[in-house]
């Protein structure tokens, strides 16, 4: 075959599928696979709370069964059967969250480095955090008793924890607020950063409350940078082999404090989502009104705190726009979130 007599059929284009089809088939499926790739190694919230995929509609529905008591029968008298209350919470969808980006063909071609992989990423960082900061401010609402559609069944509210303030108790307490736990003993709330001993005391304190009130599940904790990194310091029984630490400055890791497992995450709620986003306006469920602390440190909860209702999950699309002489990449989801039982979330303040 001469040079000159080449045709378009046997160009090996590196997109198409066995050399067939639209040449641009194989950019697609590798691009989605780094999209994945990301939000899971960036996403930390998803795995802790209650997750429910829906394959139409807009919202769905999680039943709450309250508790019943006992009683000794005498003999001769009649069994009526005890009432056991129920409620249901709604989980709606909110709109379509979408992270985009647009490269030029003709910046592409000049381009001396591949971006489509950099951007990928950041199109999945950016659906990992924006769902992650959506899940924790809905935990967090699950700690302010009574403020939001979660599950109000007196057997469940968190109002049982409102007596149990002692902000000057070694041990911490609750400050004065019903799923509060102060870390910070000795000084004012929002005075000073808590000591790894105060940390690790108020994690141990709340975990001590929900097994007084019968919260049972497994917990989770969840702290901001630097409360996760004061744990790695000195004076740290989380870390302390003398204490039965697991953890380790080398590793860098607290994996557990009171046989509940510790995570860091730099989306806790805070000032910036005390109010609807701008742009925000038309969402279903509104799940930034008032969740937000600027003393937050960290928060323990159970899977019962707080659920997300799948509509669409993680998905991309690509699609090369002749009028723009482009590449439009856009990854998405639908989702919605709600509190479920405030009982099973304590806030950690400082």
């Amino acid at each position: 075959m001469s040079w000159n007599s080449t045709t378009e059929s046997s160009v090996s284009r590196l997109g198409q599928s066995n050399s067939a089809g639209n040449a641009r088939n194989l950019f697609l499926k590798q691009f989605s696979g780094e999209v994945l790739t990301a939000f899971q190694e960036k996403n930390v919230a998803m795995p802790l709370h209650r997750v429910r995929t829906i394959s139409n509609g807009k919202s769905a529905q999680f039943p709450s069964i309250g508790t019943t008591t006992a009683a000794y029968h005498s003999a001769g008298e009649v069994i009526y059967g005890g009432a056991v209350p129920a409620k249901e919470i709604t989980v709606t969808v909110d709109d379509l969250l979408v992270s985009s980006a647009f490269i030029p063909k003709i910046d592409e071609a000049m381009n001396h480095y591949d971006v489509r992989s950099i951007y990928s990423s950041e199109l999945g960082n950016a659906l990992a955090n924006a769902a992650d900061k959506n899940i924790f401010s809905t935990i967090y609402r699950a700690t302010l008793a009574g403020t939001n559609t979660g599950d109000l069944e007196s057997q469940w509210t968190n109002a049982d924890f409102a007596g149990l303030s002692d902000t000057n108790s070694s041990v911490g307490g609750v400050d004065g607020q019903a799923g509060r736990i102060d870390m910070n003993v000795t000084d004012d709330e929002g005075s000073a950063s808590p000591s790894a001993e105060q940390i690790v005391n108020g994690i141990i304190n709340s975990l001590m409350q929900f097994d007084k009130h019968d919260v049972g599940g497994e917990k989770s904790v969840v702290l901001d940078a630097q409360t996760y990194y004061t744990l790695m310091g000195g004076d740290s029984r989380a870390i302390n082999r003398d204490f039965g630490g697991a953890g380790g400055i080398v590793a860098g890791t607290v994996p557990s404090i009171g046989g509940a497992k510790i995570y860091m995450s730099n989306n806790l709620p805070d000032a910036s989502q005390g109010t609807t986003p701008s742009g925000e306006s038309q969402r279903p469920t509104d799940i930034y009104t008032g969740a937000s602390n600027s003393n937050l440190k960290g928060m323990v909860f159970t899977k019962d705190a707080a659920a997300t209702v799948k509509l669409l999950d993680l998905g991309v699309e690509s699609e090369y726009q002749i009028d723009r002489q482009g590449t439009l990449m856009v990854a998405k989801y639908a989702m919605g979130h709600n509190v479920l039982r405030h009982k099973s979330a304590i806030a950690l303040v400082a």
